[in-house]
């Protein structure tokens, strides 16, 4: 006698997480590839354009890349070691220290700025130009509105990084 299974329960909606999930991740990896061309990580970037031509502390970094403290340590520890950034004192409060971006570290602001913006035409260059506004348009009303902060949860869910 053959046990019966359950029938899987009919989809009634398009699997939007499925959607944004695979999206984002294939998205990632297409960065991280065309970042990595010119030794920067997705975070370091994220850092560096946040952190030139303004006084932000490694906290207000942080929240801005959606890190945790470690990351952010790591991140600014590598930018120094590459010599793209430098911790100093602030200039307008003198028990805060900012990140301050080098000029190598500038210049490589730019050039990753330059990629990233490549990366992000290359993934929507199928798109008619009105059905990309609409589809960036439609994005970030998801991002402002009903998806704008994540809902309290027994298990915390694997979290990604959000904007760069």
């Amino acid at each position: 006698m053959t046990a019966l299974s359950p029938a899987s329960p009919a989809r009634t909606a398009p699997d939007l997480s499925f959607f944004l999930d695979h999206t984002s991740h294939v998205l990632r990896t297409r960065m991280a590839a065309a970042l990595a061309e010119v030794g920067l990580t997705a975070r370091m970037h994220c850092v560096l354009v946040h952190a030139v031509g303004e006084e932000r502390t490694q906290a207000q970094l942080a929240e801005i890349g959606d890190m945790d403290k470690t990351t952010m340590v790591v991140t600014v520890d590598a930018l120094e070691k590459a010599g793209l950034a430098e911790r100093r004192p602030s200039s307008t409060d003198r028990r805060a220290r900012i990140i301050a971006v080098t000029d190598e570290g500038a210049k490589a602001a730019v050039r990753s700025q330059e990629i990233v913006d490549r990366v992000h035409r290359e993934a929507l260059a199928d798109f008619s130009d009105t059905d990309r506004e609409t589809f960036l348009r439609l994005l970030g009303a998801l991002t402002e509105g009903p998806l704008a902060a994540p809902s309290e949860a027994p298990q915390q869910a694997r979290r990604a990084r959000q904007r760069s």
